[in-house]
């Protein structure tokens, strides 16, 4: 099922015909995912316990292997993720402090295989 395209922290897009761009498929899943793991825990009123809040590691020293951990746990509550194989994560520390995210998981619908990657 499709649902409007909106990146996190972004705006709506608008498609080629004029309309409001619409997100399926890979690009959907990938919504979803970077949605609940930037989503600070307890922003989400309707379930104040979604979200792994990752921006919350920016600046913290040993912050690669937090953030793996509290991402892959993030993951296992995606519905849409499959369970196996087990999402794989992560998280490396840049000379710069920036810490780059890579997650590779299985959409459980439809068995696809994405890789998610960025930097906070």
């Amino acid at each position: 099922m499709a649902d409007l395209a909106l990146q996190f922290g972004g705006d709506l897009a608008v498609g080629s015909t004029g309309d409001l761009l619409l997100a399926d498929g890979a690009s959907l899943m990938q919504q979803r995912v970077l949605r609940r793991l930037l989503t600070n825990s307890g922003d989400y009123i309707w379930q104040l316990s979604y979200g792994a809040g990752l921006a919350q590691f920016i600046g913290q020293p040993g912050a690669p292997a937090a953030i793996s951990g509290v991402a892959r746990m993030q993951m296992q509550l995606e519905r849409e993720v499959a369970v196996t194989p087990a999402p794989m994560v992560t998280a490396v520390a840049g000379a710069d402090g920036m810490v780059t995210l890579s997650i590779n998981y299985t959409n459980a619908g439809n068995e696809q295989t994405s890789l998610l990657s960025f930097s906070l």
